[in-house]
């Protein structure tokens, strides 16, 4: 967002909790130690470090008082905690720019943008909240799936109502509401969020590299690459893979683990768990694999998908997200919590080959369609209906 509000000069200042600068990207360079990657990893060489402005020391200090608040009370209640912190940051370093005008957009992402939509709208100022997930409508789901798999959850949500009021009075306040699907913008319409407010603007993805998949070679290399957790629909795709135990599909699963050790051991001898992996590592991930599969419950929007595209993979997706894929054209579409849909799609790549490379090559081509020029536009757009307001 704020690459293609530079790009087309809409970008005054960018507010962020951490960003690197380039000694703490050398240091992480020589030391490979993975946190100091993550942390050198905020940063990018286009957003002149003149217009950001950030609070490192705070944000690790904030980060350890979530840690430690967790542990006490539950995580929500940490996200609140800091994501009020830094809203009031904010507030008090934009009360130091004289240049700001009536005029000026504030643009902000849920749960961290309240004390600062309240500053700017007692000064006439436009406001847009980007909603990143379905929020209550999501925690329903994730509640369900809790229930459907009782001992699978690592860690059950508990989250304290005050957490969903705090996003309540961001939306009353915006002017608008950035989502990033239609499925998200369909369950902030049921939680009550005005129609005219909502705005879908779907991301973007720049690949470094990109290529066509060779055809299948050996096993069909089927790839789940982002949180391992019941939101994610691990659990039908465990199920998926039971039932082509006996075929020739291997499933890699990538990513941090939020099952239980016991919903682990469930898995069938196809599945593999391999863990936390880096962004750069996880090209070579893409690489491996023949197809993505993205069986999620709810996703504000999930941009693996458009990772995978780009590297010539198929995907099979639920409507759960952004709409990416175009069923039987650059991937397949299966309902959620439906293994045996799931199940039947990764064994039509299994048996035609050829549908796989098609669907590979479409899906290179679709990956191209979501760029940052595309992003651009969506923005501008958003302005001048801002501005005609």
């Amino acid at each position: 967002m704020p690459r293609a509000l530079l790009q087309v000069g809409r970008l005054s200042g960018l507010y962020t909790d951490f960003w690197a600068g380039r000694k703490l990207q050398r240091l992480a360079g020589r030391t490979g130690l993975s946190t100091l990657r993550f942390l050198a990893s905020r940063f990018h060489p286009a957003l002149s470090p003149a217009c950001t402005k950030s609070w490192n020391w705070h944000s690790l200090a904030w980060d350890v008082r979530l840690r430690i608040r967790a542990r006490r009370a539950g995580q929500y209640r940490g996200f609140l905690e800091v994501g009020q912190r830094f809203s009031i940051q904010v507030r008090e370093a934009l009360k130091k720019h004289s240049e700001l005008k009536s005029e000026s957009i504030l643009f902000g992402y849920d749960t961290g943008a309240l004390e600062v939509m309240e500053w700017g709208r007692e000064r006439g100022m436009k406001c847009v909240l980007d909603q990143m997930d379905p929020s209550r409508v999501e925690a329903d789901l994730v509640r369900e799936e809790e229930e459907r798999w009782p001992g699978w959850a690592q860690l059950s949500r508990n989250i304290p109502e005050e957490f969903f009021n705090r996003r309540e009075k961001e939306w009353a306040l915006a002017d608008r509401v950035v989502v990033n699907s239609e499925f998200c913008r369909e369950a902030l319409l049921k939680q009550g969020v005005a129609a005219e407010k909502l705005v879908v603007v779907p991301l973007c993805y720049e690949p470094v590299v990109t290529g066509q998949r060779p055809v299948v070679r050996g096993p069909l290399r089927v790839l789940f690459l982002g949180q391992v957790v019941l939101r994610k629909g691990i659990q039908y795709l465990i199920e998926a893979a039971r039932k082509l135990e006996t075929e020739s599909v291997c499933f890699d699963v990538v990513g941090p683990i939020g099952i239980s050790q016991a919903a682990i051991a469930s898995a069938p001898s196809n599945v593999h768990f391999c863990g936390r992996t880096s962004r750069n590592e996880a090209a070579d991930w893409y690489q491996a694999a023949d197809v993505f599969v993205l069986p999620t419950i709810s996703d504000g929007f999930a941009i693996t998908q458009l990772e995978a595209m780009a590297y010539g993979l198929p995907v099979i997706a639920t409507p759960c997200c952004g709409a990416v894929v175009s069923h039987d054209v650059d991937g397949l579409i299966v309902p959620p919590r439906a293994p045996d849909a799931l199940a039947n799609a990764i064994q039509r790549y299994l048996d035609e080959p050829e549908l796989l490379k098609g669907h590979g090559a479409a899906a290179l081509v679709k990956s191209k369609q979501f760029s940052l020029e595309r992003l651009v536009a969506n923005l501008l757009k958003l302005e001048a209906e801002l501005n005609r307001n």
